[in-house]
């Protein structure tokens, strides 16, 4: 017998239906592996979530001096800073005083007194 009678009455030839089983196993197994692959991935929680909002680490190693103060203003103090343990010359540092303390999160400078440290024109620290 080489066909077979479909459920809406009609006649459907083998080899259709297996073609459709194999391309229905082929999905079922693409879906499966796809969502395997997400299993990886953990949400950050509630907690760090308030310490570390999405966007509010705007500094970065490696920002010039010019894009820092666009972001964070001018710092509330500048000198210039020898420490031959941490570095083999001198650094620039820049204080930024915390505006609110009582922030339970890490908004840029807001919540905690932030030192950066340049060498020449870029930022190669970030101290609390």
């Amino acid at each position: 017998m080489t066909e077979q009678i479909s459920e809406l009455g009609g006649k459907v030839p083998k080899d259709k239906i297996y073609t459709i089983s194999v391309l229905t196993a082929f999905a079922v197994v693409a879906v499966a592996i796809s969502l395997s692959s997400c299993a990886g991935i953990t949400p950050p929680t509630p907690e760090e979530i308030v310490k570390h909002p999405l966007g509010t680490s705007t500094v970065k190693i490696g920002m010039t001096k010019e894009k820092v103060e666009s972001l964070w203003g001018k710092p509330a103090d500048t000198r210039i800073v020898e420490d031959t343990k941490r570095w083999a010359g001198p650094r620039e540092m820049w204080v930024y005083e915390a505006q609110y303390s009582a922030i339970p999160l890490d908004a840029g400078y807001l919540s905690k007194t932030k030192k950066l440290y340049f060498d020449g024109d870029y930022l190669t620290t970030i101290d609390e």
